[in-house]
């Protein structure tokens, strides 16, 4: 009876510890969401979502910031092909080091200063670099254009000299990362600066971005899995028109707008204009003076198919998909609509053959450049524009001349 005894004031003493213990290794284990309880974090979008969150990772969106890694710094570290020189005097050479990759000036054969590689912005078509200083984040000099495989002066920079003093605002994360907490200004000087809380970033667009919070819809589907109608969620077919131009036009509507609210606050459903003072608000839009870098959704909003039509972004769009240069499929989506039977296919179709169900797009949405954005290769280097595809849908004389051409040349013309 003693040994029972015993063993029963034994479990009892035993069996709170684990349940503390467990308790204690559950909230070293699980990282709040800096965004707040009613947030779950993309990864928790797996359990359920894990083909359309897998297909995900390989998208732009995903990656617009990501933490530097070899893996997504592709400009090159080898000798001879790792520095941007300025002059005879100064360059910048890439340099992997014990810690890390780093931008190292130097003046005359001497280092002047070094800083780090800390976060990538972009993968597509360019890569640009930020570092940590403290608690406030600088643009690194040296950027990385795919066009030209090469080392580039970060766009807008001195051609001329070395600069480390960009410093980077809210308004640049909030379209390349799905959210940052800024510090209380403690400066009360003229020269204010951004400071920003180093554990708060969450890295690319997650799915809370265009979802919105999802703590309610993971707890409901995890408690009730028989349950196939999303809950407490917004999904995409559930808005409206304007609702979903909205959700996209928060980062695809230029960088002109008068910001009016926190734009990270904006959730799925919420109209665009209590964060943004939008000037395509103020129709008609003039196509021609709207950059293409960024402005997507005024470009949209002024093309005939958009105006005569019910589409949205996701008539061509998958965002969950890497879709990038797939012109057969996106011409797909135009032949939609665009049919012999609707007396509306295109008037080059019986010059241009067959091949023309292929590629409507280098036609009629071509690849322009950027009047914002031109990045130069060095002193010796030759400057290249930063080309984006138009989002204005329209006849373009030159465009289509530049394809018939290419077509003669490879003897495609008229290949049914």
């Amino acid at each position: 009876m003693k040994s029972k005894r015993n063993l029963f004031l034994v479990l009892v003493f035993l069996v709170p510890l684990v349940v503390i213990f467990s308790q204690c290794l559950t909230s070293n284990t699980t990282k709040p969401d800096p965004r707040g309880e009613i947030f779950a974090g993309s990864k928790t979008c797996i359990q359920c979502h894990k083909e359309v969150y897998d297909n995900y990772l390989h998208t732009a969106h995903f990656s617009a910031t990501s933490l530097s890694t070899p893996d997504n710094v592709h400009g090159s570290f080898e000798h001879g092909s790792n520095e941007y020189v300025f002059n005879k005097d100064l360059k910048v050479v890439m340099e992997k080091r014990s810690d890390g990759m780093y931008q190292v000036a130097y003046f005359k054969g001497k280092q002047i200063r070094s800083e780090r590689f800390d976060i990538t912005f972009g993968s597509v078509k360019a890569e640009s670099y930020l570092y940590w200083h403290g608690n406030e984040m600088f643009q690194l000099p040296i950027s990385y254009f795919k066009a030209l495989n090469s080392w580039t002066d970060s766009p807008g920079f001195d051609t001329t000299n070395v600069d480390y003093t960009r410093m980077i605002g809210t308004r640049c994360f909030e379209c390349h990362s799905s959210y940052i907490k800024a510090l209380p200004d403690q400066d009360q000087s003229l020269n204010r600066t951004i400071a920003y809380d180093k554990n708060s970033l969450v890295l690319g667009i997650d799915c809370e971005r265009c979802h919105g919070p999802a703590a309610n819809h993971v707890n409901y589907h995890l408690a009730y899995p028989e349950e196939k109608k999303a809950k407490y969620i917004a999904t995409y077919v559930s808005l409206t028109r304007a609702q979903k131009l909205d959700m996209c036009a928060v980062c695809h509507s230029g960088n002109k707008s008068r910001i009016i609210g926190p734009i990270f606050a904006f959730k799925p459903g919420d109209n665009l204009a209590r964060f943004k003072e939008l000037s395509y608000y103020m129709p008609p839009v003039d196509s021609t003076k709207l950059d293409v870098h960024g402005n997507q959704n005024q470009l949209l909003a002024s093309s005939k198919c958009f105006i005569k039509s019910n589409m949205d972004c996701a008539t061509c769009h998958n965002v969950h998909n890497n879709e990038r240069d797939q012109l057969a499929m996106y011409s797909q989506k135009c032949m939609n609509c665009h049919k012999t039977e609707n007396h509306n296919f295109c008037k080059m179709a019986d010059a241009i053959g067959g091949i023309i169900k292929s590629n409507c797009i280098d036609c009629h949405m071509p690849a322009r450049p950027s009047n914002i954005i031109t990045v130069q290769a060095g002193d010796k280097g030759r400057a290249a524009p930063y080309t984006v595809r138009t989002h204005h849908i329209a006849i373009y004389s030159d465009a289509t001349q530049a394809v018939v051409n290419y077509l003669k040349k490879y003897n495609k013309l008229q290949a049914n």
